[in-house]
């Protein structure tokens, strides 16, 4: 796919005008990324599989493809407009090649929102370095005149960027789409409508983490008044609501006071009851986890990876179970149909049955064969399970060779290991307040896992001076 050309523009053009030679044109373009996406794995009579294209499928991409064509942005294609961190090849217009100006400074953007920075902050950063905008940038190697400020970025440029899945080695078609071609207005596609070609060109970001910003940027991150910002402000859930865990501070504060608070909880007058932890008990409890597992994974790579396969397996067994059941009667109403659909037709050949009949029958026929094919090519999915299964626990295994010692834990860290936290309700026994905390690791999902997935116990002894 590293080949993949866009066609021209004029070919796009007229494929969006409806020419019959452009729309064959653009199809015959994307023929190899259509065969692909309608590639299944075919069970054979032996057990073993097969990978086969399979033909309903690509039609229906094919479909898709052409009744999007009328929604393609040409406004964006007639600019020519190459991403910022990108420029073209001097042998091959329609091909990107990194820009080495512009390229390592999308990459340090998206390495400080891993760091927990936000847009604005961001743009302050690449400010005070001296950084030039793109527009400055452009300016200057075109020779015409920079702006009055040439490095005074916006919020909305950072997170132009930070959205853009470009960067990631990807061309990206049919981001909006309009109404009617009598509204000018163009409204943001869904990711599943798009038609996305990876691999066009050379990768500015890895699609890890990339997808981890755009989860980060879900929660949005602000500095107190306390001109503080909770290490774990985004992450922390209640067991009991769902809701967020607020991060709670004020200049008065000293580090230790700092705490995360439920938001249904409203100082006792809301809905839930008081799940408060202390920023500086989780701390500890979340670098001693961290250290704990990723010592693990490096004393035995390959025992963690075969007991976290098989607590995978051992969830998804009913579900396995169950997409079994149904696809053998699927398949078995499959070749039902083919037998009532050889009947009717004797029967209308014989004169038993009318035309008509026969044409709203055979109508039902061909409508329920072509549902259950479609719920045989999804039932048929599970396959690939433990292909998905292995390239989630070999990403975690390459982030803990990323760390080789974690003294103690940064925003960057935090945000790379940890998906989510789960806050239980405090029980106090004496003079010890004892809360339970749950932490899913990224990569490694939610699972039973003792090692991942039991709920780390944090205890507090009162003392006589009270604290937050």
């Amino acid at each position: 796919m590293e080949n993949q050309k866009m066609p021209e523009y004029e070919t796009i053009r007229a494929a969006v005008a409806g020419e019959k030679w452009a729309v064959e044109k653009v199809v015959e373009c994307y023929k190899d990324e259509i065969d692909r996406l309608s590639t299944v794995a075919v069970r054979q009579p032996d057990g073993s599989t097969k990978q086969e294209i399979n033909e309903d499928m690509r039609q229906s991409i094919t479909k898709k493809l052409i009744e999007a064509l009328p929604q393609f942005p040409l406004e964006e294609m007639e600019k020519g407009n190459v991403r910022y961190g990108y420029r073209s090849d001097p042998q091959d217009k329609d091909h990107w090649i990194l820009d080495e100006e512009a390229a390592p400074v999308v990459k340090r953007i998206f390495d400080l929102t891993i760091a927990g920075i936000g847009p604005c902050r961001i743009a302050r950063i690449l400010e005070a370095d001296q950084v030039p905008t793109v527009k400055a940038l452009y300016a200057m190697r075109k020779g015409k005149p920079a702006p009055e400020r040439p490095c005074h970025w916006h919020e909305q440029s950072v997170v132009g960027i930070l959205e853009r899945m470009e960067y990631t080695g990807c061309v990206c078609n049919f981001k909006t789409y309009s109404k009617s071609y009598k509204l000018k207005k163009r409204i943001p596609n869904a990711k599943e409508d798009m038609f996305i070609l990876p691999g066009t060109q050379e990768a500015i970001v890895p699609q890890e983490q990339w997808d981890r910003v755009q989860e980060l940027r879900k929660n949005k991150r602000r500095v107190t008044k306390g001109e503080r910002q909770g290490l774990f402000s985004g992450l922390l859930f209640c067991a009991d609501c769902g809701s967020k865990l607020n991060f709670a501070t004020c200049k008065r504060f000293e580090g230790r006071q700092d705490r995360y608070v439920c938001a249904k909880y409203r100082s006792g007058r809301g809905t839930c009851s008081g799940h408060i932890i202390r920023e500086e008990v989780l701390r500890d409890v979340v670098l001693k986890r961290i250290r704990a597992v990723t010592e693990m994974i490096r004393s035995d790579v390959e025992g963690f990876q075969e007991d976290w396969l098989h607590c995978r397996r051992e969830e998804q067994e009913k579900s396995i179970r169950e997409d079994k059941r149904r696809l053998a009667q699927a398949k078995k109403r499959l070749a039902d149909i083919d037998v009532l659909m050889t009947r009717i037709y004797e029967d209308m050949v014989l004169g038993n049955l009318s035309q008509e009949r026969y044409q709203k029958m055979a109508e039902g026929y061909e409508a329920e064969q072509a549902n259950l094919n479609n719920e045989i090519i999804g039932l048929e999915d599970w396959v690939a399970t433990r292909e998905e299964m292995d390239n989630g626990f070999d990403q975690f295994a390459a982030l803990v060779e990323k760390y080789v010692d974690i003294p103690e834990l940064t925003p960057t860290i935090v945000n790379e290991f940890i998906k989510k936290i789960i806050v239980y309700a405090p029980e106090k026994q004496g003079t010890t307040r004892i809360q339970k905390v749950r932490i899913i690791f990224n990569f490694l999902d939610d699972l039973d896992m003792p090692e991942i997935g039991e709920p780390v116990i944090s205890e507090t002894t009162y003392g006589r001076r009270k604290t937050a």
